[in-house]
């Protein structure tokens, strides 16, 4: 495995909880110290190496595209997906996007800005010998509510919904999965990455 992965980018949500500011533009595309936030984002992961970005995009997708482009002003190669006209959510657009990437392969989320090295993240999915791998961060309800329960180097439990108070940390969004993680999931239906990791934790294949 080289030391970088193709990273796909879940950036079709709609962005809610921005309120206005999100109404006109989607998340990918609000400006952040001046630029679009996916300016920052692609910036970020050319400089940490990584050469491949898939976009799943769908709620004014055309104003991304616009921008971003091929990614070469990135020194990136950037492909996109579409939902289509079915929402998909976070899981059934990484799903969509499958054909586009080389396996395994890596995922952000729109929203993420992670200013961290990759290569022993990827390196320690490798050694995992794992179908799938959950980043973390010990948490404790700090930025939001902790929904991983994380003991001696494993994780023990996830739940997005209804996390438990036995949890400290937090997933940390980045991930990185083999392409059989999502075999079990029907094309263009819409599921959360959630499903997955929870999937994972009961096969013990995640990492």
């Amino acid at each position: 495995m080289s030391k970088t992965l193709p990273v796909i980018i879940v950036a079709g949500g709609l962005a809610t909880r921005l309120g206005d500011v999100a109404k006109a533009v989607p998340k990918a595309m609000v400006e952040v110290a001046g630029k679009p936030f996916i300016a920052h984002q692609l910036n970020l992961l050319s400089a940490s190496g990584i050469k491949e970005v898939v976009l799943c995009v769908s709620h004014l997708s055309d104003q991304i595209e616009n921008f971003v482009g091929d990614g070469s002003q990135f020194a990136l190669k950037v492909k996109y997906a579409h939902d289509g006209p079915v929402r998909l959510g976070t899981g059934g657009s990484v799903k969509k996007a499958l054909d586009l990437v080389s396996d395994p392969f890596a995922v952000l989320y729109g929203d993420t800005y992670l200013d961290i090295k990759y290569a022993p993240v990827f390196r320690t999915f490798k050694d995992s010998g794992k179908q799938g791998l959950m980043t973390v961060m010990l948490n404790e309800d700090q930025w939001d509510k902790s929904n991983v329960l994380y003991r001696d180097g494993k994780i023990i439990t996830y739940n997005k919904w209804h996390p438990t108070d036995d949890m400290k940390h937090i997933d940390y969004g980045l991930s990185v999965f083999k392409r059989a993680c999502f075999e079990a999931y029907p094309e263009n239906t819409g599921f959360d990455l959630a499903d997955v990791f929870e999937r994972l934790i009961d096969l013990e294949q995640l990492a």
